[in-house]
């Protein structure tokens, strides 16, 4: 099975799919690499894409220790694939923590990719410090949770949870996997994922000045029914100058399974237009209008 080494020596499981620009995918909390199977079968037919497994994720490595978990080191581990597998300028979709990982990595390393795809981003809980300190405590009792009662337990709770109520309405035998996969995960790998990333890490609405320096042309994708995603989108749409909001309708948090072929729709828009240079800066002088012409002839 390939694997990659990181700048720490843990060791990512990754897959490899078609050719062409690279293309890589970034899973969320609640999935993991096999969750990106509607999006490989589809782009792999032009893209080389890659999807691979998180640290804490098999069969990437599972470290021991909560200090190996974190927000930069996430960003960094798509920094290690990236250059161990000579990726030149990849776009890069993120769902959820995967989508905070990528907004991290451009932060951490910007000019890298050739564009971001913002799907389901978190803030990581409000600025607020009240706020701040409930969505930790929360954290860390979900963490404690997975590590007593097992991940087929918390798959129970997780995978019902009001985000993806649409989901399993809309594909009850999808959701069905997908609740499995999560079960079929590791508890240690989630618990301290949950601790030294989701708990721990800062909310992007006190960074406003570090995504205002972010320069690649970024797509942020909510599901309307994924409430907690929406405040992050309007303040990504205000201080990232190349970024766009797509809002899909009826959809809640695991939408690029939930909504395959609307989700890749979209990205695939989305690709071609920062392919040929069409997704400019809010504001940039390239939004120049193009005068109507005279219909009175055809009266």
């Amino acid at each position: 099975m390939p694997h990659i080494k990181t700048s720490d020596g843990v060791s990512l499981y990754y897959e490899e799919t078609g050719t062409g620009d690279p293309l890589l995918f970034m899973h969320e909390f609640g999935g993991h690499h096999l969750s990106w199977e509607p999006q490989v079968r589809y782009f792999s037919r032009r893209y080389r894409c890659i999807t691979y497994a998180a640290r804490g994720w098999p069969p990437s490595d599972v470290p021991d220790k909560v200090e190996s978990y974190s927000q930069a080191r996430a960003a960094d581990d798509a920094a290690d694939v990236i250059e161990a597998l000579g990726l030149k300028s990849p776009h890069m979709v993120g769902l959820s923590m995967g989508a905070t990982a990528a907004l991290e990595f451009a932060i951490r390393h910007p000019g890298v990719a050739r564009s971001l795809v913002i799907a389901a981003g978190g803030g990581g809980g409000s600025s607020d410090p009240a706020a701040k300190a409930k969505f930790r405590e929360e954290c860390e009792g979900f963490a404690q949770r997975i590590e007593k009662e097992g991940m087929a337990a918390m798959a129970e709770l997780y995978c019902t949870s009001s985000a993806r109520t649409t989901y399993r309405y809309k594909d009850p035998r999808g959701w069905a996997e997908f609740k499995q996969q999560f079960a079929d995960g590791s508890a240690k790998g989630h618990a301290m994922t949950m601790r030294g990333v989701q708990g721990a890490r800062q909310p992007f609405f006190e960074r406003t000045a570090e995504l205002a320096k972010i320069a690649e042309p970024m797509l942020v994708i909510i599901g309307d029914e994924d409430e907690s995603t929406h405040g992050l989108a309007v303040h990504l749409k205000q201080h990232v100058a190349r970024s766009g909001v797509l809002e899909m309708p009826k959809t809640g948090h695991t939408m690029n399974l939930e909504e395959p072929a609307a989700f890749n729709s979209a990205v695939q828009d989305f690709f071609h237009a920062v392919e040929r240079d069409r997704w400019p800066a809010r504001g940039a002088a390239t939004y120049t209008l193009i005068p109507p012409k005279d219909l009175s002839s055809r009266a």
